[in-house]
Order: C-alpha cells, then sequence, then structure tokens
C-alpha cells in the first residue's frame, strides 16, 4: 500500500500527515552526514518528523510527545537506541531505526539494510515486530551486555577513532586490552546451577549480533525469551585470537574453555564492584541481576512470517482518511 504524501486539507488549511520524533545523534560515525538524505527519504515516502531540544534528554523527550506522534525514529548506533530504549517501552510507540553508527548490531539481527536511505524504507514499509529486550539490574539494553574485556575496550576505544575509522578502531583499540587483560573471579547462575571460575568476560545477549557483527550465538534471536552466556575461561587470552572465526558465527560454545548457557534469568557476582558495558555503554556494575523484557518494544523491521496491515499505511488512512 502507497504512502500518501499528505493528506486531505484541515478546516485550518493545512495538511496531515503521520508524525515521527526525530532522534539523531549527530556524533555519530555517519551522523553528520548520512543522516539528511535518509530523512528526505522518509519525509516524501509522507512522514512528518519533529525534534527534541538538542539538550533533552531522549527518553523525556519520548515520553513528552507520546500524545503528538505515532513513531520514534532514531538515527545512530547502538548506543543511541539504547538512550531511547526506557522512553520506547513507557509510551509502545514504534520504532524506526536509521543506522549511523559503527556496529549498527540491532540493525543486523533484525535484517535491516545498513544502508540509511534503504533502511528508511523498511519504516515507510510499516511492517513491525515486537521485540525483547535484556534487564540487567532494572536498566533495559537490546544487543549484549557484558562484564570484562568490552568495559575495557570501551575505556579504550576513543571516539575520534571509532567515528573516523570505524570497526578499524575496534581492532586497535583491542589489540591494547588484549596485551593487558587479566582474568577475574566470577560466580554464574542461572536459576539451576551455580558456577564459580576465573574468567576474561562474561557476555550476556538478549540479541544476536554484538561488537560489530559477532554472534553471541549462531541460533539467538532478539524475540526468543531467552538469554544466552558465554563466559570465557581459557588460560592464555590470546587463544581468542584463533577463536575469532567462531565468535563470529556465534560457534564458540563448541570450546571446552568457554562456558555457555541459556537462560531466563542470570545472577553474576564478582569479588568487587566491575562495571557493565550494555550496546556500547557503562550502564550497570556487578552484582548483578539479568533478567528480559518480553516483548518490550515494537520496531519497524522487514516481514519475516505471514505479512500483516502495513502499520504506517495504517497510520496513513486513519490520520488523512486515505483508503489505499
Amino acid at each position: 500500500m502507497a504512502l500518501r504524501s499528505a493528506g486531505p486539507p484541515r478546516e485550518d488549511g493545512t495538511s496531515r500527515v503521520p508524525r515521527g520524533l526525530l532522534l539523531v545523534n549527530s556524533k555519530s560515525r555517519s551522523g553528520a552526514t548520512g543522516a539528511e538524505p535518509a530523512l528526505d527519504a522518509l519525509r516524501a515516502g509522507g512522514i512528518a518528523l519533529c525534534e527534541p531540544r538538542p539538550d533533552e534528554n531522549w527518553s523525556d523527550a519520548i515520553r513528552a510527545r507520546a500524545r503528538d506522534v505515532q513513531m520514534v525514529v532514531v538515527g545512530g548506533g547502538d548506543g543511541s537506541l539504547n538512550a531511547a530504549a526506557t522512553g520506547l517501552i513507557e509510551t509502545k510507540l514504534p520504532l524506526g531505526i536509521i543506522p549511523l553508527g559503527t556496529g549498527n548490531d540491532l540493525a543486523r539481527t533484525l535484517g535491516l539494510p545498513l544502508d540509511p536511505v534503504k533502511a528508511t524504507q523498511v519504516i515507510l514499509d510499516g511492517k513491525t515486530r515486537d521485540i525483547d529486550l535484556g534487564d540487567v539490574n532494572g536498566k533495559p539494553y537490546f544487543n549484549v551486555a557484558s562484564v570484562g574485556l568490552s568495559v575495557e575496550l570501551a575505556k579504550k576505544l576513543d571516539p575520534d577513532v571509532k567515528r573516523r575509522f570505524g570497526r578499524f578502531g575496534y581492532i586497535v583499540a583491542a589489540s591494547r586490552v588484549l596485551s593487558s587483560a587479566r582474568p577475574f573471579t566470577v560466580v554464574i547462575d542461572d536459576g539451576e546451577t551455580r558456577a564459580r571460575g576465573r574468567t576474561y568476560q562474561v557476555a550476556i545477549g538478549n540479541g544476536r549480533f554484538y561488537g560489530g557483527g559477532n554472534a553471541i550465538h549462531h541460533a539467538a534471536e532478539i524475540d526468543d525469551g531467552v538469554l544466552h552466556l558465554y563466559s570465557l575461561e581459557m588460560k592464555s587470552i590470546w587463544k581468542l585470537v584463533a577463536l575469532a572465526p567462531f565468535f563470529r558465527r556465534g560457534r564458540q560454545h563448541l570450546f571446552e574453555e568457554v562456558r555457555s548457557l541459556q537462560s531466563e534469568s542470570f545472577e553474576i557476582v564478582t569479588r568487587r564492584p566491575r562495571p557493565i558495558n550494555a550496546d556500547g555503554e557503562i550502564i550497570a556494575q556487578t552484582p548483578a541481576r539479568f533478567s528480559i523484557r518480553r516483548d518490550a518494544v515494537r520496531v519497524f523491521a522487514p516481514q519475516v512470517e505471514a505479512p500483516g496491515e502495513s502499520l504506517v499505511a495504517g497510520l496513513v488512512s486513519r490520520v488523512t482518511g486515505a483508503s489505499g
């Protein structure tokens, strides 16, 4: 069903169109240059866009405008999406994603085009999918939360390098992290068993991808109601280099030195509090409880099952009175 750029005039002479709250991270890798063509495509497709104040918290902005818009459009990477998560959960507004970040792992998990302009067509097509969010100590996340190496990587990854060099910046920072990495003691409780070990990293995934295309588990889905965990318990951290292809495919669980579990919840305890990185941002610390928020966010995504009515086309129909 094609979208109309505007509906019939109102009594005041203006036209009515579906409205979206636009949240763009201009500091993301492609935010400054890649956003405008994508926004032009949305406007051409019949979506009016409004923006918050520059200093306004994104979740607060979503709450404040929930009655005035029919969707939220986020342009940025996974950290940008995380900043909007609470507002999306509370208002139930559907989320449109314009991938402008470095890793764009939620976009990968959902099967979105990584080209920003092509990704807008998914929003205009209007098919939606309800997805789970992970939760760590009351803080939501989309992709993966971890303790250990990824936190050190986030600390060492200079924002300017990340923006200029993308995934290559991750590689440079990762080599620095590996050279100084030390294992730490962790206790992992999945609700049935309680295990203690020495690890370099514990990662708990809600979606499938993290770190620019690595997979937490090859079978992970963002709406399967399960969290996937791995713990790196090898004696030499440099073995990670040899295992890199398996992490890329989500097959690291094949190795005895990588503890692999799945559960609806986990508890992680360390000897001293350790920061937790989720969606590229430090949002909590251990001890930590991880759980799932089922069907927490509705997101525009390519259709994977039997097609239903296009949400955006339905909005156009209701807002403008159009029939097709």
